[in-house]
């Protein structure tokens, strides 16, 4: 056999061994994923370093990037917001970043959901550490870091087989995925909690829907349902509401005092999730304090009866349909107040 022979061999038993792969992760229901990470984050950012007065930038948690629907926001506004909220980070350091390091005086609409806003402003801290992470990526990386992401998105858009995440999904179908999630009752370092699988297809722009099978299968669902309480009941840090709404409201001022237009919004929740919060993290302790000391245009879900009845099936986010919803309402009800005045279609 000759070399050109034995690199055709090669070459075919590559193809053959790719699609067989590709095809067999397709056959279980997987499609190709974008990895919402910090590349695909610093993307975003640097849009708000050239962005105008009429520009609108999201920050917060997981709620923010689920509720608030890019698409229904343009079509309200002429606007097609910056997305940069971030799932289980603190979006203080974000705001901070944007204050400090940008002129930027446009809006910001800052998602409040009480566990991850008022928990802390340790710098070592998950919420605070994931969220100061992606802005040090973005002002630290490279051109190659760059030029890589560039190439990686025409394979993650067509191929489910290059799937991967930040956020370890136990779904993710990547190579050291794949040999974590074998079961070993030796492994040292493997946490045992309940499986948590990633439950929405993020676009380029970070438009962030949630999956239809969320939404309409009750047993997956429940799935992210215990992953919620292993996480929640887990966590033995008290809120740190004063120091981070020090901080907050450093930062709110001075945006708000050099021309910017601040937004608070709480999305909703429901179930235990809504239960809990209501009694740990209450309006009255945790969100009108905020309200008050930063004088920001504020908008809680409960106070319009068309968001009241909204339920989350995993307590925590809303359905891409009801995404679309609340999206376009929200923005009617802003818009109705004033609070968008800026927008390019006024």
């Amino acid at each position: 056999m000759n070399l050109k022979q034995s690199l055709f061999i090669a070459v075919a038993l590559s193809v053959i061994s790719i699609v067989s792969w590709e095809l067999y992760w397709r056959s279980q229901g997987k499609i190709p994923d974008l990895d919402d990470d910090k590349n695909l984050w610093a993307v975003q950012r640097a849009k708000v370093n050239h962005a105008s007065e009429t520009d609108v930038v999201l920050l917060g948690s997981s709620r923010v990037l689920f509720d608030i629907q890019l698409n229904e926001w343009e079509k309200e506004t002429g606007t097609r917001p910056i997305q940069l909220a971030s799932a289980g980070t603190s979006p203080l350091p974000m705001f901070h970043d944007i204050v400090n390091n940008t002129d930027f005086k446009g809006t910001v609409l800052v998602g409040v959901t009480p566990g991850l806003f008022f928990s802390t402003t340790y710098p070592e801290a998950g919420p605070w550490k994931r969220s100061q992470n992606r802005v040090d990526y973005f002002e630290d990386r490279t051109y190659a870091q760059r030029f890589n992401h560039w190439l990686s998105l025409p394979l993650q858009k067509n191929l489910v087989f290059v799937s991967t995440s930040e956020e370890g999904w136990s779904d993710d179908i990547d190579l050291k995925s794949l040999l974590y999630a074998i079961p070993s009752e030796n492994r040292t370092g493997k946490p045992e909690y309940p499986p948590f699988k990633a439950f929405a297809y993020i676009e380029e722009d970070r438009n962030n829907p949630m999956s239809e099978k969320t939404a309409t299968d009750t047993a997956f669902a429940n799935s992210i349902k215990a992953a919620w309480k292993f996480v929640i009941m887990g966590n033995q840090q008290p809120p740190d509401r004063e120091s981070t709404t020090s901080f907050f409201v450093a930062d709110a001022k001075k945006f708000i005092n050099r021309g910017g237009n601040l937004i608070l919004v709480r999305c909703p929740s429901s179930g235990w999730i809504k239960q809990g919060e209501d009694k740990f993290l209450s309006r009255t302790e945790f969100w009108d304090p905020l309200v008050t000391a930063t004088n920001a245009k504020s908008y809680y879900f409960e106070d319009y009866e068309q968001f009241k009845n909204l339920t989350c099936p995993e307590w925590s986010h809303l359905s891409a349909p009801d995404a679309r919803y609340f999206t376009t309402e929200l923005v009617k009800i802003m818009k109705a107040d004033g609070t968008l005045s800026n927008s390019k279609s006024n």
